[in-house]
C-alpha cells in the first residue's frame, strides 16, 4: 500500500511557507508517493474556521513543484465551483509540465457553502454542482485530447478546447474523484476517473463501496481494475489500530492511504511516517 500525505491544517507555530516547504521536501526524499492539500479559501469549520490560515491550492501546488522532484502533487479535492472548467484544466497542465509530469486531477461536487458566500462564488444547489463536475471531466479529458474543437454542454461552452503546451503525459494527469455517493459520485468515477477517494468509513463499508463502483464500471464496461482505490483517514497512522485496519483495505484492493500530520510538529512527524509508517504500509502488498 502505497502513503500519501495530505496537508489540511496548515496552522503551523513556525513561518507558513518555510514548514509547509519542509513537509514537501521530507515527502518527496522519504518515499511519500502523493502530497496533496486542500481547495478551500476558508478553513473548514472542524480545524478552526475561516480565522485559521488557508492557502489558494494551485499557487501552493507550483511552489511545492519547484522544491521536489518525486512527489505527485495535487488537491484533495478540486471544487468544481472553484474555477471555470477550461481554466482549470490549463492550470492543471500548467503544473503538470512545470512539474515534469506529476500533476493529478482531484476534483468533486464542492460543499463548502460559506466561503462561496463569503466572497460571492454562486454556489448552485446539489444536483446542478453534480451536472457541472461531469461536464467538467469531460471538458478536462477533451483538452487533454487531440480534440481541440468546441465543447457544447448545458452549463459550459467552450468554443476552441485549445490546450498548449499539452500535459506531460499523453491523456493528461491522472484523475482523481473524492467522495462515496453510491449514485452519483461512484459512477463518474466508472465513467471518468482513474481513482476514487474514499472516507475511512471501515471494511464493511468501503467493501459495500467498491462492490458499487464495480457495478457502475460493469455497466459503463468498463475494467474495474482500472480504478485506483485509495481511502483517506483521520485516524492516529501511529496507533495500535491503524496498521491491521489497513490490512483489511488492502485485502479489498485498496492501494493508497492518505494521512494527515498536525500543525504542531508536521515535519518531524512526516519524518517518522517516511522511516516508521511507509514500510509497513508497503508489506501489506
Amino acid at each position: 500500500m502505497r502513503l500519501a500525505i495530505h496537508c489540511a491544517d496548515l496552522s503551523y507555530p513556525t513561518p507558513l511557507a518555510q514548514t509547509l516547504a519542509s513537509v514537501a521536501q521530507v515527502a518527496d526524499e522519504g518515499g511519500v508517493t502523493t502530497l496533496t492539500m486542500m481547495d478551500h479559501w476558508f478553513q473548514m469549520e472542524n480545524l478552526g474556521g475561516p480565522s485559521e490560515p488557508m492557502l489558494e491550492g494551485y499557487t501552493s501546488l507550483g511552489y511545492l513543484a519547484a522544491l521536489t522532484s518525486r512527489i505527485e502533487l495535487g488537491l484533495l479535492v478540486t471544487g468544481v465551483t472553484y474555477r471555470h472548467p477550461g481554466l482549470l484544466a490549463k492550470v492543471v497542465t500548467t503544473l503538470d509540465v512545470l512539474s515534469g509530469g506529476r500533476a493529478v486531477l482531484g476534483i468533486g461536487a464542492a460543499w463548502y457553502e460559506r466561503e462561496h458566500q463569503g466572497l460571492g462564488v454562486p454556489f448552485p444547489p446539489t444536483a446542478e454542482r453534480f451536472e457541472r463536475l461531469e461536464e467538467a471531466l469531460r471538458i478536462c479529458r477533451q483538452m487533454w485530447s487531440e480534440d481541440d474543437g468546441p465543447f457544447e454542454g448545458e452549463h459550459y461552452r467552450l468554443a476552441e478546447t485549445v490546450c498548449v503546451p499539452a500535459p506531460a503525459r499523453p491523456g493528461g494527469p491522472r484523475v482523481l474523484i473524492g467522495g462515496s455517493g453510491e449514485r452519483k459520485t461512484l459512477r463518474l468515477v466508472a465513467q471518468y476517473a482513474d481513482a476514487c477517494n474514499l472516507f475511512d468509513l471501515g471494511p464493511d463499508a468501503v467493501r459495500h463501496k467498491l462492490e458499487v463502483l464495480d457495478g457502475h464500471c460493469a455497466d459503463v464496461g468498463r475494467d474495474p481494475g482500472e480504478v485506483q482505490r485509495t481511502v483517506i483517514t483521520g485516524e492516529d497512522p501511529f496507533g495500535s489500530g491503524f496498521l491491521p485496519r489497513m490490512a483489511d483495505y488492502a485485502a479489498l484492493g485498496v492501494e493508497q492511504v492518505w494521512v494527515s500530520p498536525p500543525h504542531d510538529d508536521a515535519v518531524a512527524w512526516t519524518e517518522r511516517a517516511c522511516t516508521e509508517l511507509l514500510p509497513r504500509l508497503r508489506e501489506l502488498g
